[in-house]
């Protein structure tokens, strides 16, 4: 099935061809005729099969139709929330894209940044809101974003939207908008308890789900766990960025002063390395992601900021370099590599401390993930990230010992 065959305006259409849309992946092809029939949905897909186009492409269908047969501006007509500033922006530059040719405005309404501008837009009328839940409160106190006309509101990363840290503000968004509106969930990964919580705001017996396979890693992906002392994780990663040259690589750690000791650490070694997290501005974080998305940043160290939703096609390897608190953010962390259909490749470094998290990542995945062992006799079975030729790690095992035996004559020497 081609996107022509949606009998979409021919101006969306042209959108589409604009970012190389032909073919729609499985969930666009689920829930874009549901979208267009005017149901509410919850749409549960693994990380990287198309969900901003799922809903993206029919919503911008659906408005432009719309404003073709009305005479009156009507302002904003579609709310999406998303819970990330890079995601909501992503997001935002997708549906640009769609509404590229049409007359459809839409608007990224995010925090960390001057909101002035954003006002002086919401006040030139625009048709569809991509925000964050704190920005975007502020206006509608403020009283600059009118949300009483909004026929259809999406929640992207619904899980996390409608957990108990933001379930509240969904509820009191929900009284505000008009009963009668088409509700849109979208996540990769989704708890029982969540799905009860959207049941709760769409109309009674009216959402369809469409449900993801049982893994909710994707079948392009290679994932395993390597057992390591924390004390080693750095060489290990020093390990893969020098047999990976060639390859955009994102490493995710817990904590903000974690992901400045992991990039001091790979300077140390002479690897350049970019962290991104929440202490950074706005404008460093747009900056360093569109580099990263560039090429011209290789190593990009990451708190969880950027594991859900963030589309960079060619990522190839993901490295969790301290396993998420959360098990379902391990899912949205490997979900960054192997997108559209191309191979990618996970890898988790296991301190002893964290062999809990693990076994609770493990029980979410209903599967064990691949061990790779280390095996000090056949070093070639060890962490073959190039498949095509053996490595050795002698040498890797040799900085190791050093580095313990450095750390004893410290002991001693106190």
């Amino acid at each position: 099935m081609k996107f022509t065959d949606y009998n979409l305006n021919p101006k969306v259409e042209k959108g589409l061809k604009l970012l190389g849309f032909n073919r729609p992946t499985d969930i666009q092809y689920k829930s874009i005729p549901n979208i267009l029939n005017g149901e509410d949905l919850l749409a549960v897909a693994q990380t990287g099969t198309g969900k901003t186009g799922a809903f993206g492409v029919p919503i911008v269908d659906l408005i432009y139709e719309n404003k073709l047969r009305e005479r009156r501006k009507t302002g904003v007509k579609c709310l999406v929330l998303a819970p990330t500033r890079e995601l909501a922006l992503q997001i935002s530059n997708v549906i640009n894209a769609i509404s590229k040719y049409t007359t459809v405005k839409s608007l990224a309404v995010i925090g960390g940044v001057d909101q002035d501008p954003q006002i002086k837009t919401l006040n030139e009328r625009v048709d569809i809101v991509i925000a964050t839940p704190g920005r975007m409160f502020d206006l509608i106190s403020q009283g600059h974003l009118i949300i009483h006309r909004v026929e259809i509101l999406v929640l992207d990363e619904a899980d996390y939207m409608l957990d108990l840290g933001f379930i509240k503000d969904i509820q009191d968004l929900i009284r505000k908008l008009p009963k009668r509106r088409q509700t849109l969930f979208f996540s990769a990964t989704i708890n029982e308890q969540i799905k009860k919580t959207a049941y709760s705001i769409v109309k009674q017996n009216a959402i369809r789900i469409q449900i993801s396979p049982k893994d909710p890693v994707a079948k392009t992906i290679d994932h395993s766990v390597i057992h390591m002392e924390m004390d080693h994780k750095r060489y290990f990663l020093e390990r893969v960025v020098r047999e990976n040259p060639d390859k955009k690589i994102l490493v995710f750690v817990r904590t903000k002063v974690r992901a400045e000791r992991v990039v001091a650490a790979m300077a140390r070694v002479d690897i350049k390395s970019t962290s991104i997290h929440g202490d950074k501005t706005q404008e460093e974080r747009s900056q360093i992601i569109q580099q990263y998305r560039q090429g011209d940043i290789q190593i990009l160290i990451a708190t969880d900021i950027t594991a859900r939703g963030i589309d960079i096609p060619d990522i190839e390897i993901v490295i969790n370099y301290d396993l998420p608190d959360i098990a379902e953010n391990y899912v949205h962390r490997v979900g960054r590599t192997g997108r559209a259909k191309h191979k990618g490749w996970a890898y988790s470094f296991c301190a002893e401390h964290e062999k809990e998290t693990l076994i609770t990542i493990q029980t979410f995945l209903t599967r064990e993930i691949k061990e790779i062992k280390i095996n000090k006799d056949n070093y070639q079975d060890t962490l073959k990230i190039e498949r095509d030729r053996k490595l050795d790690y002698q040498s890797l095992v040799d900085e190791i010992e050093s580095f313990d035996h450095q750390k004893r004559k410290k002991k001693k020497k106190k």
